[in-house]
């Protein structure tokens, strides 16, 4: 991370959605501006940093925003985490926040919370029933659940929820599947995606880009070299 400079990131995960157990991960995201001239070498900066232990992703400004511009879940929940979730919040940052409804569309949503949840349900299918098979499919179970409550709210009301309201609920259905109950959670696909079809959604067809734009112009030219400013 030389010469990068982080505008946001938080906690991420079970830990913001409440769904965190003693034996939960901490996963952190952030974005980060590299050097603008950095751009113009010959090795452009990376456009993602990934570490494990701890597990920290961090993408750089424009990777950034092409992934929230396509209704990534992960990259979009860290402009909607609640307040104790942040660690790093810039100016920059702030204003990313402030600018998060231009990233959302209604066709994005959907496809995206849809084709994560269906990930999850894929994951589902192929369980083990061995300790460690029963543990890791009562997770894609919860995350399946969750990202459908999820994806239901922010295209019924433009507001992406990120700690839910009534975690108790998510674990149970995530031992219920776990114990056999493939079905429930099949039954849970299906009425999400009625959902998606009745909902009168207030989000636009498209997403601002113009607006997105304007952030990222106004990051590249804040990190230029104060002597190329001067010229």
């Amino acid at each position: 991370m030389a010469g990068m400079h982080l505008l946001l990131s938080g906690i991420v995960g079970s830990v913001a959605y409440g769904l965190a157990g003693p034996g939960s991960d901490v996963d952190r995201i952030g974005v980060f501006a590299a050097p603008t001239v950095a751009f113009h070498g010959l090795h452009p900066p990376r456009d993602s940093v990934v570490t494990t232990e701890p597990d920290v992703t961090r993408h750089e400004a424009r990777k950034y925003c092409r992934l929230a511009l396509s209704g990534n879940p992960t990259a979009t929940e860290l402009m909607w985490l609640p307040d104790d979730c942040y660690e790093t919040r810039t100016e920059f940052g702030e204003r990313l926040i402030a600018i998060r409804s231009a990233f959302l569309s209604a066709p994005r949503v959907r496809d995206a919370y849809l084709g994560y949840a269906g990930q999850q349900f894929r994951k589902l299918a192929g369980r083990d029933s061995t300790v460690g098979g029963r543990r890791r499919t009562a997770k894609h179970a919860r995350h399946l659940a969750r990202l459908l409550h999820q994806g239901r709210v922010l295209y019924a009301t433009g507001v992406l929820e990120i700690r839910l309201a009534d975690p108790e609920w998510f674990r149970a259905f995530g031992e219920r599947v776990a114990g056999g109950a493939l079905a429930e959670a099949e039954a849970l696909v299906a009425a999400a995606e009625r959902d998606f079809d009745r909902i009168r959604t207030p989000l636009p067809d498209r997403p601002d880009e113009e607006t997105v734009e304007r952030w990222l112009l106004d990051v590249r030219a804040a990190h230029l070299p104060p002597d190329l400013l001067r010229r």
